[in-house]
């Protein structure tokens, strides 16, 4: 085992012991061992959704004290499920451990910023990382750079501390930021190609795609003419 591999495991008091495989559990005690194992390492992760949910919920609050527009509409979080974690590891030829899922999964924790326009993403995604505990680690722009598909939307993996009673931990969560609009293009588009086992057309994929465009260019216009609103006041 790596250092790197060795910190990972002491931190969390995390063994290398698969995620899923009934046929090494050959005690109770070992299963209960591993449930328990799995569950702490969640609340890790789940507490660092709740930061970021908490840190959301200020930023919003303090516009709307300053009587400004609320950048952010809606706040979504998840935890992966197991079934998820081991499928995306095996996925990625990778060994499903807890050491593994640690190191290589940036997207065990996710929160989902809806902002009411293009602008609001932007201005989100700034007054996060302006704050001290919270550092990027990656970002991919979907708004600027598209899918082939037509998705658009702004991905973070951020870090942040997570302080327990003895321990601190530096934890890993992808926030995606979206549009009202893009939003609901990405769920459709999401529940047509993975609740459908059918191959998806070309044909089809072609209209997803314009539609995706129609999406991008009512957003444009929809924050035009908010500027213009606001210009009047």
């Amino acid at each position: 085992m790596s250092q790197s591999e060795e910190y990972i495991s002491e931190e969390f008091d995390i063994p290398n012991l698969p995620a899923v495989n009934a046929d090494e559990l050959t005690t109770t005690n070992d299963f209960y061992k591993l449930a328990f194992q799995y569950q702490r390492l969640m609340m890790v992760y789940e507490s660092a959704v709740k930061q970021i949910e908490t840190k959301l919920d200020i930023l919003n609050k303090e516009s709307k004290v300053n009587r400004k527009r609320n950048p952010i509409e809606t706040v979504k979080s998840r935890i992966k499920s197991p079934d998820s974690i081991a499928a995306k590891l095996e996925k990625k030829n990778l060994p499903v451990t807890f050491d593994s899922m640690i190191k290589n999964l940036n997207d065990i924790a996710g929160v989902r910023v809806i902002c009411p326009y293009i602008s609001d993403i932007y201005a989100v995604r700034d007054m996060l990382l302006k704050q001290p505990d919270i550092t990027l680690i990656a970002q991919n722009d979907y708004i600027e750079q598209p899918k082939e598909s037509g998705y658009r939307s702004l991905h973070l993996v951020i870090e942040i501390p997570v302080y327990l009673s003895k321990t601190e931990h530096n934890v890993r969560v992808e926030i995606q930021l979206r549009t009202i609009a893009m939003d609901f293009w990405a769920s459709l588009e999401h529940e047509l190609h993975y609740k459908n086992t059918a191959t998806v057309p070309d044909s089809v994929r072609r209209e997803l795609f314009r539609v995706a465009e129609t999406i991008a260019m009512t957003d444009r216009e929809m924050e035009e003419i908010a500027l213009e609103l606001q210009a009047l006041d």
